[in-house]
């Protein structure tokens, strides 16, 4: 996968401080219905605090507001979100990490909360996290020793979407050696792929570099905009 290899050494400056503009997100606090009506599973984006994030906790107070009566509980993925991007083998471990407990808890949910409605999502690494935690197959360069084995099909019908924001594009990956990340064809038609104007992260231009368009989800009205494709597929 050579995730590690996604934004390179200039970027993780850049990237960090994007992550200050944006604010850290809180972390979630434990005390929840066992099993809520929607869950959010959000995985932050790089360099930003435990929790859910700055953009993660804009898209989950959009979606309590939208869903109302409805309860939504929030999961924050475990993973470190880390910025070394220098050392490939400890940031693909960290991307694997995030991965493999997005995945473990879509699962979990499934099984244990069948009736709750699961929304996917993830801003920047985080996306790329969570966008793989869909993909029915393993990329060729990962080997299949490390990676998470994908969900089981029927998984699937309990994700009612998956929102992403700032997104890298295959494009912006594909200088680092990197796969574009891959929607699982079960997802493809509940997944939303947000991406603001001058994000040079998402949006497949020549040179993208991060810069302050790829902190401004929060907002800029696309976490609101992200809600509201999530909350009509509930």
């Amino acid at each position: 996968m050579q995730i590690s290899r996604i934004f390179g050494a200039a970027g993780a400056a850049v990237l960090g401080a994007c992550a200050s503009i944006v604010g850290v997100g809180a972390p979630t606090a434990s005390a929840q219905q066992p099993c809520p009506d929607v869950e959010v599973i959000f995985a932050r984006g790089t360099s930003e605090a435990p929790g859910v994030g700055g953009v993660g906790q804009a898209f989950v107070d959009a979606v309590r507001a939208q869903a109302a009566p409805r309860s939504v509980g929030v999961y924050a993925v475990n993973y470190p979100a880390g910025n070394n991007f220098d050392d490939r083998a400890v940031f693909a471990q960290t991307v694997i990490d995030g991965i493999r407990d997005a995945g473990n808890r879509v699962q979990t949910m499934s099984e244990s909360c069948p009736d709750t409605r699961l929304v996917l999502g993830g801003y920047s690494q985080g996306a790329v996290v969570s966008g793989f935690t869909t993909s029915d197959t393993v990329p060729s360069s990962v080997p299949t020793a490390i990676a998470p084995s994908p969900l089981a099909p029927d998984v699937a019908e309990h994700v009612a979407a998956v929102v992403l924001f700032g997104a890298p594009s295959g494009a912006f990956l594909s200088k680092y050696g990197a796969p574009a990340i891959t929607i699982g064809p079960l997802y493809a038609d509940k997944t939303e792929e947000l991406c603001a104007p001058g994000d040079g992260i998402c949006d497949g231009s020549a040179g993208g570099f991060p810069g302050v368009a790829h902190a401004l989800y929060p907002v800029n009205g696309m976490t609101n905009e992200g809600a509201a494709f999530a909350v009509g597929r509930l």
